[in-house]
């Protein structure tokens, strides 16, 4: 294994943490790639290395960021819980009183929690749908308001991959009068001084590292073939080559295309991780911070009949989950960025890269457990 330049810090207690992510670029699991852990809201790892692109001609740097997919989900939850936490919104209202044209085709009982937990039956885009009607936000929430759910709402879980972004979002807009992307901006992530963006500047294009694109010849044998995946995979924003453009940047799809690195993503969650407390202020009481561990379906997922524990916009920890705690939320993103929060020991792992792999993110998964075994040590 050739050797690799990583960089950042990682306290004592955690120097192992940074030898294992080295490993993982030197042998070529990573091509670029950041991993920070805050505990007690002290960021205590703070590591990047690798290269920006695949030809190796740009350093991943401190302030490299990259598209993270559906870990931009769990920014666009915390928003939620924050303006829940207000009281000004309601997760047992049907979303058509925020959302009055939301009503029709059957949809009068789908309610905020539905969306929030993949239950609303709105998992797929209509089939009409073009890459550039997704950078169109009035066109895009004019659609699914018009569509049918494809199942009772709350019956059946099936990940709302690109539309939830779109559902929720125009939820929080009928609200606050602003856009997903300004209110999360300007009330989480700029008072927290985060370099997470829901939609990214054309300042920021410089600063952004390409998806390398997972290799995959054929679809595994034992891969679920139905007309659910086939609806998924119909989804026209799943190439990632989409993501190296101004167009996609520019366009706010609160599910798919947030950017950030490994420590703006830890450092925005450990408002969860710390009861609401961050940065010297209160964003959420504890109360607010927990209904994230609140169970909304446990069972199979519809499509692909994988098991699925879900909270309110976060994923939950199971049986078959190697965990110290029942009080873990997580969330991902295609290709394998990840966030942890674990309440029970204020901590938050966050793991975001470049080269992108099917399936479970188990580089992101490994340092997570790492920092467990390492914490426990202090016990």
């Amino acid at each position: 294994m050739g050797a690799v330049l990583v960089n950042g810090f990682a306290q004592e207690r955690f120097s192992s943490i940074r030898e294992q992510f080295a490993a993982n670029l030197a042998n070529g699991n990573d091509l670029g790639a950041s991993f920070a852990a805050t505990v007690e809201g002290e960021m205590v790892v703070d590591l990047w290395g690798g290269w920006a692109d695949e030809a190796k001609t740009r350093p991943w740097e401190q302030n490299t960021i990259v598209n993270v997919y559906s870990t931009t989900k769990t920014m666009m939850a915390l928003a939620v819980l924050l303006l829940a936490d207000r009281g000004e919104l309601d997760w047992d209202a049907p979303v058509a009183r925020y959302w009055p044209e939301f009503a029709v085709n059957g949809k009068a009982g789908i309610k905020v929690r539905h969306l929030m937990s993949h239950t609303a039956g709105l998992f797929s885009l209509p089939t009409s749908v073009v890459l550039e009607d997704l950078y169109d936000w009035d066109k895009m929430t004019s659609l699914l308001a018009a569509q049918a759910p494809s199942w009772a709402p709350g019956t059946a879980w099936g990940y709302h991959a690109n539309t939830q972004g779109f559902l929720v979002g125009e939820v929080v807009r009928r609200i606050t009068n602003r856009s997903l992307d300004a209110f999360f901006r300007e009330e989480i992530a700029g008072p927290m001084g985060a370099d997470f963006h829901i939609v990214l500047p054309e300042s920021e294009d410089a600063r952004v590292a390409d998806l390398i694109p997972p290799v995959m010849k054929k679809l595994p044998t034992n891969f679920p073939q139905n007309e659910l995946i086939a609806r998924l995979f119909s989804d026209p924003g799943r190439n990632p080559a989409h993501t190296r453009t101004r167009a996609w940047r520019a366009a706010e799809m609160p599910a798919i295309a947030g950017h950030g690195n490994a420590r703006s993503v830890a450092l925005i969650h450990s408002i969860l991780a710390n009861g609401g407390l961050a940065n010297g202020r209160r964003f959420i009481s504890e109360a607010g911070c927990r209904k994230a561990l609140e169970l909304q379906f446990e069972g199979l997922d519809i499509a692909t009949s994988s098991p699925i524990r879900q909270g309110l916009g976060f994923y939950l920890m199971s049986a078959s989950h190697i965990a110290p705690s029942a009080n873990i939320a997580y969330g991902g993103g295609a290709g394998g960025s990840l966030i942890v929060i674990d309440f029970d020991a204020h901590a938050t792992f966050a793991f975001v890269m470049n080269k992108m792999r099917m399936g479970a993110c188990l580089r992101g998964a490994s340092l997570s457990m790492a920092m467990w075994n390492l914490l426990a040590m202090d016990l």
